[in-house]
């Protein structure tokens, strides 16, 4: 079944792929993110070891066939785009392939010892309930996906071969720009998206790779005409730093839109129905292993629900040892 906030998505992504300012930013708006070795913008991922650390290897495992040949194509299109190249580093992990929902192989690397080696950084996490927050009192709404976003942050030079990686198929991999899995990979997403959007950060939060645009009238400005502004500035600066969005996953000029699991309007927050509907529809509670499940779920309410303990108290109280539960 598909969830409210999902077709709020698909319905305005249909209604806005031919409007007049995605057509004059359909370069940073494509129906493909293009595979090319990007443009610096100005921070580099860097890894910095603890100190001792000589090297990071864990050795490839097989893998079924088709898996490998789903490897051995990714690294073949990434090469031919300039994003990897092979390496004879003394550093190697292995290559693995994770199911994706819509079909196909999702291509990780188990990163372990490189990721228990690596210092982590401090950069400040964005938090759900600012972002929210920040978009209050706001009348008209964007939301954009920022496709492929890792690979479009370069790797500091010294750093590469430690991100080595090795695949079925008996090939040694480096990358030359940002790989998911990498501990402090997020960090420096979230940084590097801080600094080149910070002329806009005004009405442009951003949750790593998904960024909003809200607007309200101002100045005898309509909300619609102040939106379009605030859209225009930040696909100029998209262009300025060759950023790219997933158009069919964006929604633009929307009264409401679908952000970190809620929904977000010019009528306030509230929760996603469908996740509502789940909690309302639960079957009937048989053991205390179904009622921590249902309790985990429904934390999701707390926000929305006044006096939210107080209501959950009688569930809460089958926790305890001694309660009894009547079949």
């Amino acid at each position: 079944m598909t969830s409210e906030a999902e077709e709020l998505r698909q319905l305005h992504a249909a209604s806005t792929t031919e409007s007049e300012d995605t057509l004059k930013h359909k370069d940073v708006l494509p129906d493909e993110i293009p595979a090319e070795l990007p443009q610096d913008k100005g921070i580099q991922h860097e890894i910095d070891l603890v100190p001792g650390t000589k090297y990071c290897v864990t050795r490839q495992w097989s893998l079924p066939r088709d898996q490998v040949k789903a490897i051995d194509d990714f690294f073949g299109s990434r090469r031919q785009a300039g994003q990897v190249r092979e390496s004879k580093s003394p550093h190697s992990a292995p290559t693995f392939c994770v199911k994706k929902l819509q079909g196909g192989w999702r291509i990780v690397h188990a990163y372990n010892k490189l990721n228990d080696a690596t210092i982590p950084v401090q950069t400040p996490i964005p938090r759900k309930d600012v972002v929210i927050d920040s978009m209050a009192k706001s009348t008209s709404y964007s939301a954009l996906d920022l496709g492929d976003g890792f690979y479009q942050i370069l790797v500091r030079e010294s750093d590469i071969a430690l991100m080595a990686v090795s695949t079925p198929s008996g090939m040694l991999w480096e990358w030359l720009v940002m790989p998911l899995g990498l501990k402090n990979a997020p960090a420096t997403f979230n940084r590097c998206l801080t600094h080149l959007l910070r002329s806009v950060r005004d009405f442009v939060p951003s949750y790593f790779d998904d960024v909003f645009v809200h607007s309200r009238a101002v100045n005898r400005k309509t909300d619609v005409d102040v939106h379009k502004e605030h859209l225009r500035k930040l696909l100029g600066l998209m262009r300025k730093h060759k950023l790219y969005a997933n158009l069919k996953k964006c929604i633009f000029g929307a009264s409401e839109i679908p952000i970190l699991g809620c929904l977000v309007g010019k009528n306030g927050v509230r929760p996603d129905p469908e996740k509502v509907r789940v909690i309302s529809e639960w079957p009937t509670l048989s053991n205390v292993k179904e009622l921590r499940q249902l309790l985990g779920l429904a934390t999701y309410l707390c926000k929305y629900v006044e006096n939210y303990a107080d209501k959950i108290r009688p569930l809460s109280q089958l926790l305890k040892k001694e309660a009894e539960w009547n079949g």
